[in-house]
């Protein structure tokens, strides 16, 4: 959409085109597919991320996912070169490489998929080898399946050109990854947090000035943090400094500048973090591989084993060029080739403890190409990439090594036999043959096909999960695909937007992989459909994949897993955030009740009448947008087809049904008579302006008539201080974009819910705005404003004990209201109106932003632009493909884990990242809790949670030793709601049982 002003447009009109202009978005951009990971790069980032030229060299299962994730971030272009041929084992791991490509180039036979990814993105194929020339046309290169001598003379062409280089390379269940992005490189943010903003308590006159904020908030500060303020009362001189470089003193103040010559602080003002730029130099690879400072760790408890991994790779790059082949799968006499190649290397690296058998390993699995290794490391080199062309985040400096080498076998009793000329050549050459039959044959559960699903569903036909006689996968999505998931959730083009994204995603597989057997839903995993996975669906299971996007959804499917004791995988992002998770029953803790989030629930006093954040201001925009556009036109179809709505409404309370009966009557009666149901697109707009009065003058005025801005507490202190910003009311401008803008938004979607179409034409609003007559201010003395959630509830109760005249005059309106609805049933129905955040000519957004903002200027709080705005009150969550990528892979190396029964809790892993910061953390899950009962301990994860113990209240666990000869019952449901009971009373008298219940 765009929009061009025009000189001679005046007034109202101008004030429109302005305002739809800036509705209208950035244009360079496209915020509708890039919707969620706009919130992650943010739009400067990605303007300079579309300027890039990309080369990807290679094209087996690592570099497609390298490629895949980098055109779904949006580069200008990316090129992938490969010079080889498909063969049996890349179809272990490359998802756009099928049988009929046996022989064929393997750039060429992926084009057309990779170019379908991205419509912004110019996408071709080298199919040449790499040389000089080659490489000087690119930006960043990205080298992978490439030998030591091409990657140190490659690494030093692009470090003395400015080109910056990431070498990504897997083998079997190991993998490595480099940066160079050269000398002086600078980061413009370092981690893409939100700069931190605090509302200032006081500010002390003195050296150094010292200044406290109000005790409701945590500081993302620290020592050299520098920071600006704004709207300072008194000492308005710190509004016009620059950034001003801190020193924390405590959880709430820090010391700044000589601040005894300043004017006095009065009250008010807000103090916002500065982001500063730093630079970062590299050294080339042939430098940085005799460095082992540059490794940076991912887990505390492999220290030896990334410091031997390092020599390691460098021993198996010799191996290679001596011997023209990897070593052969769980040849021990390579194994021993390799590991002596290792200790002589050492003899000048010095490392202090090698870790042998890692290096055995790495030769007996160094044919594998797995897919889950190549999708972790897929989503970390891309998130370089973007690191590189964006300058945004912080680079790798600069090796890494991540192994997953516990997936193997536990008892080490492995199999050498590897099947031939199968599409899991790649996998059988690490895990054998046996374990490939047994991984078909597995019957999963996955639950969500968003981004975290379409990567899982990739990864498992990649890995044939499900796809033998007796293998099934089963996957449910209640969602239909929008044109934002198309940006991140890969399995979707442009043509499926509409489909149900269950269905799309698993045709997508098993085009894939055509022995996938897959069942697609599109049902809701809830208690609602519990008929349908019941006790018989999850008995048939041997697992399930959380892939959802919100934690109730999650608790209810862990205990859903618990109650059948079936493995679950979790995973879950946050932008550049992202975390996995394990269950094992009575091995490892489950994901566990939702913990409560009413903490950060925003009081409603604050809400109503105090907000000091755009966050708020947002959500007290969302608030009207369902009260005015949603629930009073719900109401009001409810009373004109339920007999029993006024009844029902009435047992919720007096005040209560008065303010629901007052809304659905004022929503019946015509204008003339008092009521607010328009009959003509005038009659919206003049609600419209009127409401505008109402909301940002009438309202604040009233505030202000009870609360002065010159009130004091009873403790002689300013009332309007700390989080308390005094307001100001608004006059409204027929030239102020914002003024008219709310009030065309507001009279659109007021007239759709009573179906009467509006129009754009500026001179008709301005001539509608002209004649409207707005409501007079006057103070009234009786209200009552709450200062408090506690205040407001207490009031509440008083009012609902109290029998006196007030009630009793509430109780003769409601008798009169009763009787002037029964003459309206004969009315038409309203249209209620759902919030659609991503529908940019719907005018939902259009007047959220404008409600909020105009909110915000009343309380001189900073205005947000639609991009925030909807990223917060349409609850958004960030997203990346990166990100989505690197979970599914760590998800399904502990799937690896599961289908080969470990029982060993130190095999697995649970893990955090932070793709933006190179952070990882991955650790042992942790233990199901012991809880003690009376005297004695239950150890749900042990045999002993199976007997019966004995304490000072006797047989107190009895109801245990039912459970499981239920759950093999055909009658489980009945006798398990027989159990519940019993366990309510057992809860009742203190007698807590085991987890595992």
């Amino acid at each position: 959409m765009r929009f061009h002003c025009s000189s001679h447009l005046k007034g109202v009109g101008k004030a429109l085109l302005l305002f739809f202009c800036d509705m209208a978005g950035n244009s360079e951009i496209d915020e509708g597919f890039y919707s969620r990971q706009l919130y992650v790069l943010g739009h400067e980032a990605m303007r300079r991320m579309g300027a890039a030229n990309v080369l990807i060299a290679g094209l087996k299962g690592l570099g497609v996912e390298i490629a895949k994730n980098v055109i779904l971030s949006g580069v200008k272009a990316v090129t992938v070169q490969d010079e080889g041929s498909a063969v049996w084992s890349d179809l272990s791991s490359q998802f756009y490489l099928r049988e009929c490509h046996l022989g064929q180039n393997r750039a060429s036979c992926s084009l057309q998929q990779l170019s379908s990814l991205n419509p912004h993105v110019e996408v071709s194929a080298h199919t040449g080898p790499l040389d000089e020339e080659l490489l000087l046309r690119f930006q960043i290169v990205v080298l992978t399946d490439s030998s030591l001598d091409d990657q140190k003379r490659f690494g030093q062409l692009c470090h003395s050109h400015g080109i910056k280089l990431i070498v990504a390379d897997t083998k079997g269940l190991c993998g490595q990854l480099f940066c160079d992005f050269g000398e002086k490189f600078e980061v413009l943010e370092r981690d893409g947090e939100m700069p931190a903003s605090l509302m200032i308590e006081r500010i002390t006159k003195e050296n150094p000035g010292r200044v406290i904020w109000t005790d409701d908030q945590k500081h993302g500060f620290s020592d050299g943090s520098k920071v600006v303020f704004s709207d300072v009362q008194g000492m308005t001189e710190l509004n016009s400094i620059g950034p001003v470089e801190i020193k924390v003193c405590d959880k709430y103040s820090f010391s700044i500048c000589d601040t005894s010559s300043f004017s006095e602080y009065e009250r008010g003002g807000v103090v916002t973090e500065v982001k500063q730029p730093f630079q970062l130099d590299f050294k080339p690879l042939s430098e940085a591989l005799h460095d082992r400072k540059l490794l940076i760790l991912n887990d505390h408890g492999k220290i030896s084993r990334h410091n031997t991994l390092h020599l390691a790779f460098q021993a198996l790059h010799d191996f290679v060029k001596n011997k023209q082949r990897l070593p052969y799968s769980w040849c021990q006499t390579d194994a021993d080739s390799l590991l002596e190649m290792v200790r002589e290397l050492n003899t000048v690296a010095e490392v202090e403890q090698l870790d042998e058998a890692a290096v055995r390993l790495l030769s007996c699995t160094a044919r594998g190409d797995l897919a889950p290794i190549n999708a972790f490391f897929g989503g970390l080199a891309a998130q370089e990439v973007i690191k590189a062309c964006s300058r945004k985040f912080t680079p790798l400096q600069q090796w890494m090594y991540f192994d997953a080498l516990e997936c193997l076998p536990e008892d080490k009793d492995r199999l050498a036999e590897c099947s031939t000329d199968t599409r899991y050549d790649g996998q059988t050459a690490v895990f054998g043959a046996s374990f490939q039959k047994r991984l078909g044959n597995q019957k999963y559960f996955l639950v969500g096909a968003g981004a975290i699903g379409c990567e899982l569903l990739k990864n498992f036909a990649l890995i044939g999960l499900g796809a033998g006689e007796e293998g099934h996968i089963t996957v449910t999505d209640m969602d239909y695909i929008e044109r934002s998931n198309l940006n991140r959730q890969f399995l979707f083009r442009s043509p499926d937007i509409g489909n149900p994204k269950s269905e799309v995603a698993a045709k997508a597989v098993c085009q894939m992989n055509p022995q996938m057997k897959i069942t697609s839903h599109q049902n809701r995993v809830d208690a609602a459909s519990e008929a349908l996975y019941d006790y018989s669906f999850f008995k048939g299971l041997d697992g399930v994949a959380a892939a959802l996007d919100n934690v109730e959804a999650r608790v209810y499917l862990d205990s859903r897993c618990v109650l059948h004791q079936k493995p679950m995988l979790e995973g879950g992002t946050l932008g550049s955030k992202g975390h996995t998770l394990v269950v094992v029953p009575h091995l490892t803790e489950p994901y566990g009740p939702a913990k409560s989030s009413s903490s950060n629930a925003i009081p409603l006093c604050t809400l109503k009448n105090f907000p000091h954040r755009i966050e708020h201001t947002l959500q007290w925009a969302r608030d009207q947008f369902e009260g005015l556009f949603k629930q009073t036109p719900e109401n009001v179809n409810c009373f004109l087809r339920d007999p029993g709505f006024v009844e029902r409404t009435l047992s919720h309370g007096d005040v209560e049904a008065m303010e629901t009966l007052e809304a659905v009557w004022r929503g019946l009666q015509d204008m003339e008579a008092g009521g607010q149901r328009p009959k003509s697109w005038e009659d919206c707009v003049s609600w419209a302006r009127c409401k505008w009065e109402t909301l940002y003058n009438n309202d604040i005025r009233q505030l202000l008539h009870c609360f002065p801005p010159d009130e004091v507490t009873s403790n002689g202190l300013p009332f309007w201080s700390g989080s308390k910003r005094c307001p100001h009311p608004l006059t409204f401008d027929p030239k102020n974009s914002t003024h008219v803008g709310y009030v065309m938004a507001a009279a659109k979607l007021y007239g759709q819910t009573y179906g009467i179409k509006g129009t754009r034409d500026n001179g008709s609003i301005e001539q509608i705005l002209e004649k409207v007559q707005t409501p007079p201010f006057n103070p009234k003395s009786s209200v009552k404003i709450h200062l408090t959630d506690q205040e407001m509830e207490e009031e509440r109760q008083k009012e609902s004990g109290d029998a006196g005249e007030s009630e009793q005059v509430l109780l003769l309106s409601l008798e009169e209201l009763k009787g002037k609805l029964s003459s309206l049933k004969n009315s038409a129905q309203m249209h209620p109106i759902d919030f659609e955040k991503d529908d940019d000519t719907n005018f939902h957004m259009d007047f959220i932003v404008a409600a909020s903002n105009l909110r915000a200027e009343n309380y001189d709080i900073p205005a947000a632009d639609r991009h925030q705005s909807k990223r917060i009150a349409g609850r958004i969550i960030p997203a990346i493909a990166t990100t989505t990528a690197a979970v599914a892979g760590l998800m399904c190396l502990e799937l690896f884990k599961l289908v080969q029964g470990h029982k060993k809790i130190e095999s697995y892993r649970t893990s955090y990242l932070n793709l933006a910061v190179q952070y990882f953390v991955l650790s042992q899950p942790s233990r199901p809790p012991d809880f003690q009962v009376s005297s004695a301990f239950i150890q749900p994860h042990s045999a002993s949670a199976e007997k019966t113990q004995r304490g000072d209240r006797g047989l107190i666990h009895e109801p245990l030793k039912h459970v499981r000869p239920m759950l093999d019952s055909p009658q489980c449901l009945d006798k398990l709601s027989e159990l519940k009971a019993t366990l309510g009373r057992q809860k009742k008298k203190g007698l807590f049982l085991g987890s595992d219940i």
